[in-house]
């Protein structure tokens, strides 16, 4: 375990090191390995634990009974998963949780992660409250999803999504986490349709794109 790695994490935030490798004994860690396309969590099944993906990602998605897939999020490396239904107890996952690439995951008893030990230690207090921040932040990525999807056309949630991608990284050159499908899937659009919207603005010079880079370009304005 990397526990300088783990304590630059948002969820271990303002913890040493060696305070991060303490505090995993007494929140039941378990560390798992998972290949590319395997089932992380289940949709349907009960959570008791948060995942933290550790090496890789994994996708937040969910599959209708016609077998269409919506990708609602990418977790990498330092991030948490399905911490929501693991503070609350018997709820059933909505989601899958897939390894988009072989992924190393820690878990996490959120029981665990909630009750102050009797020491009361100020790094578990700290982990506390970053879990409390990463959870507006969650909430605020939803928002911005649901931002994205209200336009009606794929030209327009497409100019939605990268125009805030551009924003939030400052720069006009970025990378973004899907591949096409993914993207398609998060946009709930279909993947043809969107690679040919994406070969149009390209054609207009809107933007430049190659796999999952973009740039976005201004165009002149009329005189």
């Amino acid at each position: 375990m990397d526990f300088v790695f783990l304590s630059k994490t948002a969820l271990f935030r303002g913890t040493a090191p060696g305070e991060a490798e303490e505090m995993l004994g007494c929140l039941g860690a378990l560390t798992r390995e998972f290949g590319r396309g395997e089932q992380v969590l289940r949709r349907g099944d009960p959570v008791r634990a948060l995942g933290m993906v550790l090496t890789g990602s994994v996708l937040i998605q969910s599959d209708d009974v016609w077998g269409n897939t919506t990708v609602l999020d990418s977790v990498g490396p330092g991030q948490i998963f399905a911490e929501t239904y693991a503070c609350a107890p018997g709820e059933p996952l909505m989601v899958d949780v897939v390894a988009a690439e072989p992924a190393q995951v820690l878990f996490l008893n959120t029981e665990r992660v909630l009750t102050v030990c009797s020491h009361a230690c100020g790094h578990h207090s700290k982990l506390i409250r970053n879990l409390l921040f990463i959870s507006a932040q969650k909430n605020l990525t939803l928002s911005r999803k649901i931002f994205y999807t209200s336009a009606r056309s794929i030209r327009g949630r497409l100019l939605s999504y990268l125009s805030d991608q551009a924003v939030r990284r400052g720069s006009n050159r970025f990378l973004i986490p899907f591949n096409r499908q993914q993207l398609a899937d998060y946009l709930n659009v279909d993947r043809s349709a969107l690679s040919n919207e994406l070969s149009k603005m390209q054609r207009e010079g809107l933007l430049r794109t190659r796999r999952n880079e973009f740039e976005l370009y201004h165009l002149p304005r009329e005189s």
